[in-house]
């Protein structure tokens, strides 16, 4: 990959909950994953372009959660160990996106969904990449079948040519395949897996 300043690095959900082994929700070798985002967040920052991170950001019910009528295990809450970006993650000045912080649906860094009304609505994340003149996107984080595949996906249909790092996404694989299956529609909406 060559970066320019008109590249962006979206860095989607490097949290606790999901790349420490400990963590609620933890993708199974998920924490391999962060010395890559760190090696791409210094190429990106040297390029002079721009590095985006995305948070889950749960409010502790929702949703969202089994306990209350979801899917998932309580994970990410606001302003806990888990919902922390991983403490060996670079940090650079950079836009944070907070998904979920109402209850709604935060798979993707561009939009939410509403869990109760289905109502889709913008993080501001591709107002905030247009603004700066970004035309190219690269994802990586974690999970590949959910949150990198929706961002990606999003940014595709956003105007951005969008690529994804294979060594730098890890699947949940809640059913065998899920993450091959989810590169592979990536790969149908006009994304890069590289």
């Amino acid at each position: 990959m060559q970066y320019a300043k008109t590249s962006a690095l979206i860095v989607v959900d490097l949290q606790n909950d999901f790349a420490d082994p400990s963590g609620s929700l933890y993708v199974l070798s998920g924490e391999e994953i962060v010395p890559i985002a760190n090696r791409e967040i210094r190429r990106m920052k040297d390029a002079g372009g721009t590095v985006v991170y995305t948070q889950d950001w749960h409010p502790p019910n929702t949703p969202h959660f089994a306990k209350d009528g979801g899917r998932w295990p309580v994970h990410c809450v606001q302003r806990t160990w888990g919902a922390q970006l991983h403490p060996e993650l670079l940090r650079v000045e950079a836009k944070t996106i907070q998904n979920g912080a109402d209850g709604d649906d935060g798979y993707s860094g561009f939009t939410e969904r509403d869990l109760r009304t289905g109502a889709e609505s913008e993080t501001g994340l591709g107002d905030y990449l247009r603004e700066r003149g970004i035309a190219t996107v690269v994802v990586l984080g974690l999970a590949t079948e959910y949150c990198v595949r929706a961002t990606a996906l999003d940014a595709v249909r956003a105007g951005f040519a969008t690529t994804v790092l294979r060594e730098g996404v890890r699947p949940v694989e809640l059913e065998p395949g899920d993450g091959e299956r989810a590169l592979e529609e990536m790969r149908s909406a006009g994304v890069v897996i590289q």
